[in-house]
């Protein structure tokens, strides 16, 4: 079992993580720099940092995304610090060569920081609010990948991360839910997973709508019990044709949420959110083109009559549709003003909306 060994190899759906991971911390780190101050990320599970065959792990491709970023040189008033922890002894080893490897080939500026930390994830988090003294949180982006249900209660991840600008990107492991999460025997475990009791009103094992209620539980429970007002999901799908996880990225921010969902629709060009080891390594002829007649019809429909600006609709689109903020001009307003659904009182051309542009929908 991977839970019990050093390395292992790069499944499919791993590197799909790792490609969300890094699309979205190349644009996470110089939005948050303009902060100045420090920004922090946490990597709380960050295993041995290298896979059986070489391939990176997530510290070391953090790192680098930051390390080769293009605007590097304009972050360099932001102190950047990462913190990689591993409990697992051997995995922690090798963790510490890949970070003393990086460090040596690409020389880290004064500015960067890393640690490395041996501890059990609860007790590192309890350490890390008991070093506030009642101060806030630097700007976080925590990245927790644990190994089944025990490890990041959820009173812990509200604890942590309340504070403003704190992002969290977390793997859930539904397939160990589904299976045992009313067992009887693990309660403890799971009402501290889920920071709720009400996991044992799932419909039974076998009824199809036992995985849909548990994975809107958690999901409510990060933005209720929490305070992300912004949560998306991601889903994995195993070799097995079953739904093996789910990846959450809970935000504050808009453009935080913007960012992540059109990461996600680059790992599924077909806006389903999902990824399939199943489908892992087909050639595709085509990409899918996006469908954007959906959202047309919901937008026609909400703000008939109505005059907004562009970015009050793409915010829109972004917080309650599954689409993209890339998705709202060429793809859908200019088709809408085509067929006369909507109009602009300010518009210098027509069928191009840039800042400032209002829409009237007809």
């Amino acid at each position: 079992m991977v839970s019990n060994t050093t390395l292992w190899d790069l499944e499919p759906h791993t590197k799909a993580k790792h490609d969300l991971l890094v699309r979205y911390l190349n644009a996470w780190f110089p939005v948050l720099s303009r902060y100045r101050g420090r920004i922090v990320f946490l990597d709380g599970f960050a295993g041995p940092g290298v896979y059986n065959t070489g391939e990176p792990g997530s510290p070391r491709l953090a790192l680098e995304t930051l390390l080769n970023h293009s605007h590097l040189m304009n972050m360099s008033h932001c102190e950047f610090l990462f913190i990689f922890n591993e409990h697992h002894p051997k995995r922690f080893a090798s963790l510490e060569s890949v970070v003393a490897d990086v460090e040596n080939d690409l020389q880290l500026p004064n500015n960067i920081k890393v640690v490395t930390s041996q501890n059990n994830f609860s007790i590192l988090a309890e350490d890390l609010l008991g070093s506030l003294r009642g101060k806030n949180l630097a700007p976080t982006f925590a990245f927790l990948d644990p190994f089944g249900y025990k490890d990041v209660p959820m009173a812990l991840i509200r604890d942590l991360l309340a504070f403003d600008k704190c992002e969290l990107f977390i793997y859930f492991d539904f397939n160990s839910v589904l299976r045992f999460s009313t067992a009887g025997n693990v309660d403890e475990h799971f009402e501290q997973l889920f920071g709720t009791d009400e996991f044992k009103h799932a419909p039974p094992s076998g009824d199809p709508r036992r995985g849909e209620f548990l994975r809107e539980l958690y999901e409510r429970q990060l933005t209720d019990f929490c305070g992300f007002p912004y949560v998306q999901s991601f889903q994995m799908v195993n070799r097995r044709g079953k739904t093996g996880n789910y990846l959450f990225f809970c935000t504050r921010s808009v453009k935080g949420l913007s960012v992540m969902k059109e990461a996600m629709w680059k790992v599924d060009p077909s806006g389903g959110y999902k990824f399939s080891d199943l489908l892992h390594g087909q050639t595709v002829l085509f990409e899918p083109e996006v469908d954007t007649s959906p959202l047309q019809h919901e937008l026609a429909s909400v703000f008939r009559g109505q005059c907004l600006s562009i970015e009050d609709i793409e915010e829109y689109v972004v917080v309650y549709t599954p689409y993209c903020k890339s998705h709202v001009k060429r793809k859908t307003l200019a088709e809408m003003q085509r067929r006369n659904q909507i109009s602009s009182p300010n518009q210098r051309t027509r069928n191009t909306y840039p800042p400032g542009t209002l829409v009237q929908f007809n």
